[in-house]
């Protein structure tokens, strides 16, 4: 993967990141989701992503929640650690 990709593709889980975070009630299902089933919702960001014209892997995915720098994002990654 090209370094230009890389950004791109770090751009677009920005992007989609963004957007679910917006979403009150998208965000509430995904969290709800993850506990019950993290690969169905790391399966479920990528489909929103797609969706979005916003292409994303599940690893470029956990790339960016890794990132994150938030307590929130840090407890949704813990509770979801087993998919994601």
């Amino acid at each position: 993967m090209t370094a230009s990709s890389t950004s791109g593709a770090s751009g677009n889980a920005a992007a989609l990141y963004s957007r679910i975070s917006a979403d009150q009630e998208l965000t509430q299902a995904l969290f709800r989701q993850a506990l019950q089933d993290p690969k169905g919702a790391l399966v479920r960001i990528v489909e929103l992503g797609e969706a979005a014209g916003l292409p994303i892997t599940p690893d470029e995915v956990r790339a960016h929640i890794d990132s994150l720098d938030d307590a929130a994002s840090k407890q949704w990654l813990i509770k979801a650690r087993g998919g994601l």
